[in-house]
């Protein structure tokens, strides 16, 4: 076996080079070594190749290897684990806590002050390798009827149940997603599955709109017009039938601020509205608004204890499917491809296909 790891490495906007790196050892017993089979392209990805980072940037003496949601196959375990064999094909979960704070043992890992998420500047690098190790308990086996490219999107699909979770959204409830990119249409289908009775889904583009009405069984499109204030939209969304007094569960998913503000404006009184997308830094809400109909205001990061079990359980049942969202894959020494028709709105969900490797026997 060949001890390179080829790589895809971002030195900083617009500027990315394949490049072979040291393979990882398994130098932990609960750790797993995996051969990436694919890799998704989120937001994230495109801020990365377009600026060099959201908040922490790329620079040329600290690049990172891209990628963080993927699928991947078994390539060699550590003693300890139990709970997988080389060969299995698996989604990965691409975060690490340090297990041992006050919100770690407190089961909310995902706000861990010391996680490294993977493709996170500085020195965290990410999935878009040959070869990613990993602390084996944040690999998840797939079932057998589900493909190596639908298991990529257990990461996003993870982050809508979070979401659905946090609202503790009920049977025979009213829910408003605002933005319609993956986790929105996402979002709308875990709320479904958990008994939404009404879903509507708005955006700005009506090609977007028309895809989720075709992907999220009865859904009620809304279409945003942008020369309104968030008071009108809150006033058009509140006129849709089956809403009555405003909504009962919002998802803004788009993080922008105008969203959020008419999807707070549109809640029926007491009910909740989760803050899943990440906007600028400073936004203002309708604080008066809120106070009178004494709603929720809760705000989702990425996804916790059981999230990617319910995520897998979804898919393997299939009350979600989302293979409708897979819209192109692209080599691994095309992935700027990838990054560039995400960033030019073309397609839902866009993968990058890992190296092709040999499977592994080894066990450490």
């Amino acid at each position: 076996m060949s001890e390179s790891n080829l790589s895809c490495v971002l030195y900083g906007p617009g500027n990315v080079r394949y490049e072979n790196r040291p393979t990882p050892k398994i130098e932990d017993k609960h750790d797993a070594l995996i051969r990436i089979a694919y890799v998704g392209v989120c937001g994230s990805d495109v801020h990365f190749w377009a600026h060099g980072g959201v908040s922490r940037m790329v620079t040329e003496d600290e690049p990172i290897v891209m990628g963080h949601e993927a699928s991947g196959i078994v390539h060699s375990i550590g003693s300890g684990v139990t709970h997988l064999k080389v060969g299995d094909r698996v989604a990965i979960e691409p975060g690490f806590n340090c297990r041992r704070c006050k919100q770690c043992k407190a089961g909310r890992y995902n706000i861990c002050p010391q996680m490294h998420f993977a493709a996170d500047p500085p020195g965290n690098h990410g999935t878009l390798s040959r070869l990613f190790k990993i602390p084996a308990d944040f690999v998840y086996p797939i079932p057998d009827l589900l493909s190596l490219q639908e298991a990529v999107l257990v990461e996003p699909l993870a982050v809508a149940v979070h979401s659905v979770r946090l609202a503790k959204l009920v049977p025979g409830q009213s829910v408003l997603v605002q933005g319609s990119g993956a986790i929105g249409l996402l979002t709308a289908a875990v709320a479904k599955t958990y008994g939404a009775r009404t879903v509507i889904v708005s955006d700005v583009k009506e090609e977007k709109l028309k895809f989720a009405g075709n992907y999220i069984t009865r859904c009620t499109p809304f279409q945003v017009d942008l020369r309104s204030t968030p008071q009108q939209e809150s006033q058009r969304l509140m006129a849709l039938p089956n809403v009555q007094d405003g909504v009962d569960v919002a998802f803004e998913c788009s993080g922008v601020e105008s969203s959020a503000q008419t999807g707070l404006l549109a809640l029926a009184p007491g009910g909740t509205f989760v803050q899943v997308g990440l906007g600028k830094p400073d936004q203002t809400l309708p604080l008066l608004a809120m106070c009178e109909k004494e709603v929720t205001l809760k705000t989702a990061f990425r996804y916790g204890p059981g999230d990617y079990e319910i995520a897998l359980s979804l898919l393997g049942t299939g009350n979600v499917t989302v293979i409708p969202l897979i819209s192109s894959i692209v080599p691994f020494k095309k992935a700027h491809v990838a990054w560039e028709k995400t960033k030019q709105g073309k397609g839902i969900k866009n993968l990058i296909q890992g190296i092709a490797d040999e499977p592994s026997s080894d066990t450490d």
